[in-house]
Order: structure tokens, then sequence, then C-alpha cells
């Protein structure tokens, strides 16, 4: 009978601690709205027009803005503006818009937006064109590696490499 009790009190001390260790995505993830500060992702490029037409990328307007992660998206259009807010993770940029090459080596580096990619339906942003070469040569090898590191990324992470 003691140990029966012994395990119950020790059960009912652990089990906060359970919740709080395999809670997935219990913090916000840091979202890259700049190193000079601000609110705006993406330097303000409309996120949904990376998918659509000819999947050129258009400069969002501050019209048409959504919060989203405690980060401001522009969007071209009411539309687009819509179609974000119904869905944000299938138009908002993997690993809150930093470089998806930088994120693979395990540190934030910030996306450029005019070097991406859309893989799988996901879009991708890396530092420059000279680094999205790179990550263009083993596009799967990095982003497996960039989840795991996504993973673990603390909300208060800072630039790094």
């Amino acid at each position: 009978m003691k140990n029966q009790a012994l395990f119950v009190l020790l059960a009912a001390l652990l089990a906060p601690l359970s919740v709080a260790v395999f809670t997935p995505q219990a913090y916000a993830k840091p979202v890259y709205v700049g190193v000079e500060g601000g609110k705006v992702a993406v330097s303000g490029y409309d996120t949904v027009s990376y998918f659509d037409g000819d999947g050129v990328p258009v400069r969002g307007d501050a019209n048409f803005a959504v919060e989203h992660d405690g980060a401001l998206y522009h969007f071209a259009n009411a539309a687009n503006a819509a179609r974000f807010q119904a869905n944000p993770q299938a138009f908002a940029p993997q690993y809150g818009g930093h470089c998806a090459w930088a994120m693979s080596r395990g540190y934030l580096a910030p996306g450029d937006p005019l070097a991406y990619a859309v893989v799988d339906g996901r879009l991708y942003l890396n530092f420059n064109q000279e680094v999205k070469a790179k990550w263009d040569a083993d596009r799967a090898g990095f982003i497996a590696a960039a989840e795991k590191n996504w993973a673990v990324v603390p909300e208060d992470a800072k630039f790094g490499g």
C-alpha cells in the first residue's frame, strides 16, 4: 500500500512536467521581419503571389495587411489577404521566412523574398541567389535538415552562423 501511495504521489508531481515537455510547438517560432526591426514579414511581398499564375512575387500593399504569428503580411489585394487569412500555413514561408539553407545548418539568417523556391506547395526563402544555388543542389536534404533544426529553435533565437 505504501508503494502504491508513493507511485500516485510521484505520478501527480510528474504529470505537469510531462505536459510541458511533450507539448509540441509550446511557443511561437520567430518570424523574420527584417534586421532593422518592424513587423512586416517577407519584406512586404505578397506570399500568395508566389503560388499564383507565373509564380513571380509581387509587392503587397499595407492596406491589405494580415497579422499572423506576430508579424504583418502585406497583400496585393483583398482576395489574396482573404486567402492567406483562411489558411496561413499554406502561404506563409517556411521557417518564419528565415533562410532555408541557414536553417539546415542550424542557425537563423534573413530570407530574401527574391531568392525563393516553391517546393511541394511550400515557400522557401534563402539569404541571396548564391546561397539559393547551394540550396538548390540538394533541396530535399537541406529541407530535411532544416525541419529537424526548426523543431528546436527557441522563440527568442537570434541571428547567427
